[in-house]
C-alpha cells in the first residue's frame, strides 16, 4: 500500500497501464528527472507491481497486473466485509 501511497508512482502506473515504456521515455513523459525516477521505480519493483527488462541499451518496464488484480481483489472483500457489518 505504502507503493501506491505516493502521487508520483500512480502517474507512472498510469503510463504504464498503455503499455511497455523505456525508462528514457517514461521519465520524458512524466516531466522526472532519472534519479527521481529510478527511486520510484524501485518502490514499485519491491512491490511487484512492475516488470523491468531488458532489451539492448534500454531498460523498459511495465505492469505486473497478476499483483494489481490481487490488490483489487483483496480491496474489494474488504469493503464488503464493511458493509455487512453495517
Amino acid at each position: 500500500m505504502s507503493a501506491l501511497a505516493d502521487t508520483n508512482r500512480r502517474n507512472i502506473l498510469q503510463t504504464l497501464k498503455k503499455g511497455r515504456i523505456s525508462s528514457g521515455n517514461l521519465a520524458e513523459k512524466l516531466g522526472m528527472t532519472p534519479q527521481a525516477l529510478s527511486y520510484h521505480l524501485n518502490k514499485l519493483k519491491k512491490s511487484d507491481l512492475i516488470y523491468e527488462s531488458k532489451y539492448k541499451n534500454f531498460i523498459y518496464y511495465e505492469l505486473n497486473l497478476t499483483v494489481l488484480d490481487e490488490v483489487v481483489l483483496w480491496l474489494d472483500r474488504l469493503k464488503g466485509d464493511a458493509e455487512n457489518e453495517n
